[in-house]
């Protein structure tokens, strides 16, 4: 065991010891039955995981002291803790959460979202899907679900309210641009796709190119990732691709093992992430031999949303030399969470560790910057991504257009010579 956890452990539970007597003063005998005992319990249990496992030092008494004030775990979490990915999952968040990790498809309304600035963000609406149609955005404030304020509100609450048998309405009170919007949404069978577009790009499509190339998009990181990107490889591979513009705009994250099985079927040697735990030990992952994507040159496009693992194979690339990044500076979502199963059926997603990229960049809160910057004006952000993935090439999206213009630059092509 190490020291760290050791002196931890040997804190916690004096400090626990207080905590008991504390929270028990508290209650009046009618509030001591069995129930309210397993959630004193669980809260006991959840400030000993922080002290022991959360990769900042915490302050019992103020998590204490949190809890007293809020009367919640989620409060306690919320006041004590200046971490937005430390969160506890009730028993029905916890079972969602599960699901997510096998199921390829749910009942909802078909949009990623996240946390950020600690308001519920929809990070992108899934092609296809109620919420698109609907209107929703990247960067669109979800304040309200079916008039309940999402403010305080953890991510998987969110996300089991939005959830929900198809046919069923749910309606989100929306801010954008500092309006206020009621949007009724009716819930439909969403279909997860990892890999949401492949297409070859030719210079009759982009006047910009002299050879055709490959464009992917990954929208998430699942269970599914790894072979519906093999898919898309061989598909453009057998088109005589010269390049390969992968994006990533608008792809929040999700398993660290699946963007990392995309970052090895490009590189043959090499770190892909570092992963650093609170006492500073580096856990490093590196590409195993053989790299998978042919050897064209790539361009990765990424945006303000691009978050957690679509960050991680940005770097990854990047650090490389294997790719050129163009677009906006990233999420800045580089932290690791370990989910811990609780007593009564709940969980505790907690943060363990922070990212470094493969070339040691820490990133956490202040993102990538790409190799070449370019802005989407506000009023227009999301909107040439979108046309994109509904009706194809939109050389009107500038960050697709300069991600073409910069893959044309890197391609070895022959000039034309006249005989």
């Amino acid at each position: 065991m190490r020291p760290r956890h050791l002196r931890l452990i040997v804190a916690g539970l004096l400090v626990l010891v207080f905590a008991a007597g504390a929270l028990l003063a508290r209650q009046s005998p009618e509030e001591t039955g069995p129930a309210s005992r397993d959630s004193l319990g669980s809260v006991l249990e959840i400030i000993a995981l922080l002290r022991t496992y959360h990769v900042e030092d915490v302050d019992s008494l103020a998590l204490v002291r949190a809890y007293l004030q809020t009367g919640t775990i989620d409060g306690m979490l919320r006041e004590a803790l200046d971490d937005d990915y430390t969160r506890y999952l009730n028993p029905q968040a916890y079972v969602r959460f599960q699901e997510d990790q096998v199921e390829g498809s749910f009942g909802g309304i078909g949009i990623m979202v996240g946390i950020r600035d600690e308001r519920l963000t929809i990070i992108s609406p899934i092609p296809g899907t109620p919420g698109l149609r609907a209107g929703l955005r990247g960067g669109d404030l979800i304040v309200g679900i079916d008039g309940r304020p999402t403010e305080h509100m953890s991510l998987e609450e969110a996300v089991s309210l939005m959830r929900g048998p198809e046919g069923e309405r749910v309606v989100l009170t929306i801010v954008r641009d500092g309006e206020t919007h009621e949007v009724e949404i009716i819930r439909d069978r969403i279909e997860v796709q990892s890999v949401q577009k492949v297409e070859v790009i030719t210079p009759e499509q982009a006047p910009v190119l002299r050879a055709p190339v490959g464009y992917i998009h990954l929208s998430s990181f699942n269970e599914a990732t790894a072979g519906q990107f093999d898919e898309a490889v061989r598909e453009l591979a057998d088109a005589g691709i010269q390049g390969l513009l992968l994006d990533l705009r608008y792809n929040p994250g999700g398993l660290l093992h699946a963007a990392l099985d995309v970052a090895d079927r490009f590189l043959d040697s090499g770190p892909m992430v570092h992963v650093v735990d609170g006492d500073g030990q580096r856990n490093t992952y590196s590409a195993s031999p053989g790299a998978l994507v042919p050897p064209v040159p790539v361009v990765v496009l990424v945006n303000q949303f691009s978050a957690s693992g679509a960050e991680i194979l940005a770097g990854a690339l990047r650090d490389n030399d294997r790719a050129v990044l163009v677009g906006e500076t990233t999420f800045g979502k580089g932290s690791v969470q370990s989910v811990v199963p609780l007593r009564g059926g709940a969980a505790l997603s907690l943060t363990t560790a922070y990212y470094e990229t493969a070339g040691g960049h820490f990133i956490h809160k202040k993102g990538i910057v790409p190799d070449v910057v370019v802005e989407n004006p506000e009023d227009e952000a999301g909107e040439a991504y979108l046309r994109l993935e509904q009706e194809g090439i939109d050389l009107t999206d500038p960050q697709l257009r300069r991600a073409l213009e910069v893959l044309d630059d890197l391609m070895e092509v022959p000039s034309a010579e006249a005989a």
